[in-house]
């Protein structure tokens, strides 16, 4: 083996071994892929959504409402959900003919969201109260989501990030999506 080959293979593997030490740290800790499945964000998000998360904002602010948020699934930690927040901790949310009522020490009386993104609206009636580190979260799509209504709220242990590059199609998220 000549000194040109070995110097080859030298670089080579330290090319490899740097590259490994900058993406694995990143890819865990970081940043990570998500690809959409479900119809439950319709139309923000479809099908097939090639997603980039931010796994890193939210170890230092909390989540607002209106945020997409990536979790796992309260049920079973192994399956990862995006869901839109709705309700923050120690809130009360209230559905009533389609609409959405926050009651919060801000706003004892309540509040009705503007939710310009959801196109239907499922006629729910029962309100919510979230403790301590509890976010409730809904699809856009709410005829087709399977969300916070059915399983209960989203500790915040359990939050993932938010997604803040589509790839495909290509998109960026800057903060919140929509309020």
């Amino acid at each position: 083996m000549n000194k040109n080959s070995s110097d080859f293979w030298k670089e080579l593997i330290k090319l490899i071994l740097l590259s490994l030490l900058i993406v694995v740290p990143f890819r865990l800790y970081i940043a990570q892929p998500f690809i959409v499945d479900g119809a439950s964000m319709d139309p923000t998000f479809e099908t097939g959504d090639y997603l980039i998360v931010d796994e890193i904002s939210y170890r230092f602010k909390t989540p607002e409402r209106g945020s997409i948020l990536i979790f796992k699934y309260p049920k079973d930690p192994r399956k990862s959900f995006i869901k839109r927040i709705i309700g923050l901790p120690e809130e009360t949310v209230s559905l009533s003919a389609g609409l959405v009522t926050i009651i919060n020490t801000q706003n004892p009386e309540g509040f009705v969201l503007d939710e310009p993104y959801v196109k239907l609206h499922k006629q729910d009636s029962v309100d919510y109260v979230l403790g301590i580190g509890e976010y409730f979260v809904m699809g856009d799509n709410r005829l087709g989501s399977a969300d916070s209504r059915i399983w209960g709220p989203v500790p915040e242990e359990n939050i993932i990030g938010r997604p803040i590059i589509r790839l495909l199609p290509p998109t960026l998220f800057p903060g919140n999506v929509t309020q």
